[in-house]
Formats: structure tokens, sequence, C-alpha cells
């Protein structure tokens, strides 16, 4: 039997409008593969909130799990 490794991320909710559902902004620093300038690239991921216990401003961790809609494919495991 193999056990997978989830994908974790940390991010800021930046929005907590929907129902169970917030949005979280993941950072991440890449380098240009010529001028080796480092930039911010942002990605905006919907996850799973049962208790809607996060809100906007927090810093928390998501994983993937098994998609639930169309656009929710993480899950808000704590804040970090």
């Amino acid at each position: 039997m193999t056990t997978s490794k989830k994908q974790q991320l940390i991010g800021l909710v930046v929005s907590d409008k929907m129902t169970r559902t917030v949005v979280v902004k993941v950072d991440s620093r890449k380098r240009h593969a010529k001028y080796k300038k480092a930039y911010t690239v942002s990605k905006r991921y919907k996850a799973h909130d049962e208790k809607g216990e996060y809100h906007t401003g927090d810093k928390v961790v998501i994983e993937s799990i098994r998609p639930m809609s169309k656009d929710k494919k993480f899950q808000v495991i704590s804040k970090a």
C-alpha cells in the first residue's frame, strides 16, 4: 500500500464572502532565466472552510484534496 504526499501551501485569506469557501493568495519567488532578477508570482486558490472560522487577513495552511467542485481542490488545515 502506498501513501500519497499531499501538497501543502501557506497563504493569506483574501476573501471569505462565500459560504464554506475562502480564497487564499499564495506568493512564490521566481528568478528570471536571462536577467537573474527575483520577482514575486501570486496565485489564488479556492479552499474549503467547513466551519467558516477563517477570515480575510488570516495566514493559513491549505492542503490538496480530491476536487469538491470545478474550482475547489484545496482544504484549509490550520492557521500558520
